[in-house]
């Protein structure tokens, strides 16, 4: 019996959503297959077809190297593909609630242009269960066809970690899965073409999506634990970084810090289990735990480097508080679910005059998403107190003097992620 599933020479994509993980994708894919990106942001669009990324996963010369990729925002234009992957953003609500509005919207989209032997691969992080009884009922419902005898579904979760130069889409070994066994094996072999690290075929769609939000979850769980140690050894005057230097020594301690918990991953992909455990009856006590303790650090910061203030007898109210960083991580400008904006909200709620400076953010998605007015150069010696909160290149370049000449002479300066050493008031 002829397969149903096109030959390698006939294989033609769709990647849609072309952000931090779409791009990258459709890059690689490139390079192997006729490949067309796909987003309903006009602007991504238009700069991604000028060689432009602004989210600093590709450059200009991947892209263009990627001599097989087109890019457009016009649904009809991916019409002739047989295989769409979607990479669309999974977030949560103001409830913690999972927002599929954005992989419903996609699958409608896919739904209305699916034909006879596509597959449909989703990539986006969702509870175990969304791909099946969430996007493919929406794909049988707008297209007519039926699922596993007219078309196909897979999935294979992303793993990008924004900003990481060394741990790329190629390097990073590669979960697939598909609803039938022929599905299963033609998606592992799609991904084998442009995955140097190698694949791992997981038994089911499930199964997959389950190991992409518990790797996720564990480091959640991990860094809330110290975290909490940080707290406590704070309230005893004892360093937390000596004591897991100490700790360290020993073969099977694990190297976790204190520290931010955002981003677009760990700082929500616990909740996507939790929501699925809690419809099904069952309340994740320690999940949840790690996630109240993980999003009150930025609130910890605040309060600590206010003390630190007081006891430097520095008036807080108007006082003028810089803070170094904005995004959710060093070196990266993704500013999604940045948890700096809680040092940023505390110690302005204490009257404090707070100024925000991050070269890599973008000024007007600051502006847009937190009502945070970037400065574009702060002004040397002018501040009371000096927080580190995102460790990019830029501000280590000189050490702790890079940091410190924006403070006056007796500013308080505080380092979150602990990478100046020594000559810091406080650090996690």
């Amino acid at each position: 019996m002829q397969s149903i599933f096109p030959l390698p020479g006939d294989v033609r994509i769709a990647i849609v959503g072309l952000g931090y993980v779409g791009l990258p994708l459709a890059v690689a894919f490139g390079r192997h297959f006729e490949t067309l990106g796909f987003d309903i942001d006009a602007g991504r669009v238009d700069e991604l077809k000028a060689g432009n990324d602004r989210t600093l996963e590709t450059s200009a010369d991947e892209i263009a190297a990627a001599t097989k990729l087109s890019f457009t925002i016009a649904p009809a234009d991916i019409a002739g593909c047989n295989v769409f992957i979607v990479t669309v953003p999974t977030p949560v609500d103001e409830a913690n609630r999972p927002a599929l509005e954005a992989v419903e919207a996609a699958s409608r989209m896919v739904g209305g242009l699916l034909k006879r032997g596509d597959t449909v691969i989703y990539e986006s992080t969702v509870y175990p269960g969304t791909t099946e009884e969430v996007c493919v009922p929406i794909l049988e419902q707008v297209s007519g066809l039926r699922f596993n005898e007219d078309f196909f579904c897979g999935y294979s979760p992303e793993r990008i970690n924004p900003g990481d130069r060394q741990r790329r889409l190629a390097t990073i070994t590669k979960v697939t899965s598909g609803s039938t066994p022929a599905t299963a094996d033609f998606v592992d072999g799609l991904y084998r073409t442009i995955i140097e690290a190698g694949t791992h075929r997981a038994p089911s769609i499930k199964v997959a999506e389950a190991a992409k939000v518990i790797e996720n979850t564990q480091r959640d769980v991990n860094i809330a634990l110290v975290n909490e140690l940080a707290m406590i050894f704070n309230m005893m005057g004892v360093d937390t970084n000596d004591v897991l230097a100490a700790a360290g020594t020993k073969w099977n301690f694990l190297p976790f810090t204190p520290g931010l918990v955002g981003g677009h991953c760990i700082g929500v992909d616990p909740y996507y289990l939790t929501h699925k455990a809690t419809v099904l009856g069952y309340h994740p006590e320690l999940i949840l735990a790690a996630r109240r303790i993980n999003s009150r650090m930025g609130l910890h910061v605040a309060h600590q480097v206010l003390r630190l203030m007081a006891g430097k007898r520095i008036h807080v109210v108007d006082s003028r508080i810089l803070v170094l960083g904005l995004t959710f991580k060093q070196d990266c400008p993704d500013l999604r679910n940045t948890r700096v904006v809680d040092i940023v909200r505390e110690l302005a709620a204490s009257h404090a005059r707070v100024d925000v400076h991050d070269p890599l953010a973008d000024p007007d998605e600051a502006r847009t998403e937190f009502g945070i007015e970037l400065l574009a150069e702060p002004q040397a010696g002018a501040y009371d107190a000096v927080i580190l909160a995102v460790p990019h290149r830029a501000f280590l370049e000189g050490g702790i003097e890079t940091v410190r000449r924006y403070g006056k002479p007796e500013c308080v300066v505080y380092d979150v992620k602990s990478v100046l050493g020594g000559g810091v008031d406080g650090r996690l």
